[in-house]
């Protein structure tokens, strides 16, 4: 194993030992934004991912929700100071976590420009310190790779992970018709000692609403 691997490993390890998480899933009617990335590639002047979207989803919804960004210290629970979103790479020596920092004060086009020069570095091994620190939540899309769902390991550093699943083509029953609408499934996992889970079900739905509603992002 690769010193890497090894860390990820503990991490993840420590992670599973120490967070008693709870998870639940949404499927995300996700059609008008993902229709809408080569028109804002156009209007913003800089190619949209999907990862930005969810960066910038995750920005406004935990602005809105704080509490999935605390942690427990002894008996109190810290809201951290900020929303910092560490989100997976898949690099050529290993799994690396670059985090765009205060992405709730990042306009959309500001968040994709800047996932894409992490990504980057990640693939090539050229991240510094302050650029993999400081996440308080996470985000992994293994959509990508058409892995339609799958649940996280929450980082050890926050106690919340977005996992984003592939986007479906599906036979979506509305006012008495069949439409075929891209579907994408979204889960999370929570740390249950600092969210309950009635605050992270209305934390995930507000995802969901912000997701199918792309023109909320854009600013």
């Amino acid at each position: 194993m690769s010193r890497i691997q090894k860390l990820i490993g503990e991490r993840m390890l420590e992670s599973k030992r120490t967070k008693p998480c709870y998870y639940m899933g949404i499927d995300a009617d996700t059609t008008e934004l993902m229709d809408s990335r080569h028109e804002l590639k156009k209007q913003l002047g800089v190619k949209i991912t999907s990862n930005a979207f969810y960066i910038k989803a995750l920005g406004i919804a935990v602005r809105e929700f704080p509490l999935m960004v605390g942690s427990l210290q002894g008996d109190s629970i810290k809201i951290a100071d900020s929303i910092n979103v560490g989100f997976a790479v898949n690099a050529p020596h290993g799994l690396v976590v670059p985090v765009v920092k205060e992405a709730d004060k990042k306009t959309l086009a500001q968040i994709a420009t800047l996932e894409k020069e992490l990504t980057d570095k990640a693939r090539s091994n050229k991240l510094t310190l302050d650029e993999i620190s400081g996440e308080t939540i996470g985000l992994s899309n293994l959509g990508v790779y058409d892995i339609d769902s799958f649940i996280g390991i929450v980082p050890p550093p926050a106690t919340t992970i977005l996992n984003v699943g592939n986007t479906l083509r599906t036979a979506v029953p509305k006012d008495g018709q069949i439409l075929i609408r891209k579907i994408t499934d979204l889960t999370i996992a929570v740390d249950s000692r600092v969210v309950p889970d009635p605050y992270a079900a209305k934390f995930l739905a507000r995802i969901g609403d912000l997701l199918r509603g792309p023109k909320q992002l854009i600013s």
